[in-house]
């Protein structure tokens, strides 16, 4: 096996300064949010998909489009109906009159970022439509798998206020999101820089006028992912995750508690967050930093719990104040 070069040594350190990059060019169009980039740039480093919660007009959808447009990756958006089916997402056989012949007509669900927006608006069996896609990076139609592009990530959103008319994503597909981020309402002085960059005339449907250019490309996230799979975990930060994990099965205010597929994701999460924060191995800091995102969508609550105000978010943290911190 032979040295590496110069130029591949340090690959791994100039994709994580090209990813950093992120944030200043995302910030051209995306005012605060910081956290819901960062968590995207997260779930890309672990192959994951995103749930986005946040009130209409909170940039969900110029968010993704501008991660896109920074990395240099395709996208789409697909706006989630109770009438849409689920050809309309993974594509479907179209019959040619000139050859005589069925033809495969690609989806929407071919592209790199796939935005499903509202996806709680359409019934179960469209949103089922997307389970083999975001589990196996696939699409069977006809008896005949179909492999999505590389890198994929599905950043579904739904509305956190208006429940008429949605179908609630079930467990076992909310268990397939790496993480659910919210996104709140902006700060007065970040509302009145977005009025200030609406005045100068910013339009949020052409990012290139809004000097939102590629500061990264597949061949970094490559670099990051290999990376990050080689950033070191320690026994004692394992147990420190199961233990977590465990504590939210035992809790008295939870029906269901976090799966073996949450205590996993948990850790790819905290290995991400590690290697983007310049360390090849896990602290316990790490953990907790992901805790919330990976996890408030893995539990649910008991009904009294939640007449009385109790959040996932509040449960969680409890646990982690409780759980002992390694050493």
């Amino acid at each position: 096996m032979s040295a590496p070069t110069p130029e591949t040594a340090d690959h791994p350190d100039r994709a994580r300064t090209s990813l950093e990059a992120l944030r200043t060019e995302i910030a051209k169009a995306v005012v605060g949010q910081d956290p819901a980039v960062t968590g995207l740039v997260v779930a890309l480093l672990c192959r994951g998909h995103v749930l986005l919660e946040g009130v209409p007009g909170v940039a969900k959808t110029l968010l993704v489009r501008a991660l896109a447009a920074s990395l240099e990756l395709d996208t789409k958006r697909v706006q989630f109906t109770p009438d849409l089916m689920p050809s309309d997402v993974t594509g479907s056989l179209v019959y040619d009159t000139r050859t005589s012949e069925f033809s495969f007509q690609q989806g929407p669900v071919f592209t790199n970022l796939l935005l499903a927006d509202e996806i709680n608006r359409t019934p179960p069996k469209t949103q089922s439509s997307l389970l083999e896609a975001m589990e196996e990076r696939q699409v069977t139609v006809d008896g005949t798998p179909r492999p999505l592009p590389e890198p994929f990530l599905v950043a579904a959103t739904q509305n956190p206020v208006e429940y008429e008319g949605t179908y609630p994503l079930p467990e076992a597909q909310l268990d397939r999101f790496l993480l659910k981020l919210t996104v709140p309402l902006p700060t007065r002085d970040d509302e009145i820089s977005v009025l200030t960059r609406h005045a100068a005339g910013f339009d949020p449907r052409d990012l290139t006028a809004a000097g939102v250019r590629p500061v990264a490309g597949p061949e970094d996230l490559e670099a990051a992912r290999d990376a990050v799979a080689k950033t070191s975990v320690s026994a004692e930060i394992a147990g420190y995750v199961v233990d977590i994990c465990r504590a939210t099965r035992e809790s008295p205010s939870l029906t269901l508690g976090v799966s073996p597929r949450g205590a996993t994701a948990l850790l790819s999460t905290a290995r991400a967050w590690a290697w983007l924060t310049g360390r090849d191995y896990v602290i316990p800091d790490d953990v907790k930093a992901l805790a919330l995102p990976t996890l408030r969508h893995r539990v649910q609550l008991r009904p009294e719990a939640e007449m009385e105000g109790v959040t996932p978010d509040s449960v969680i943290t409890a646990i982690l104040a409780h759980v002992p911190v390694p050493r």
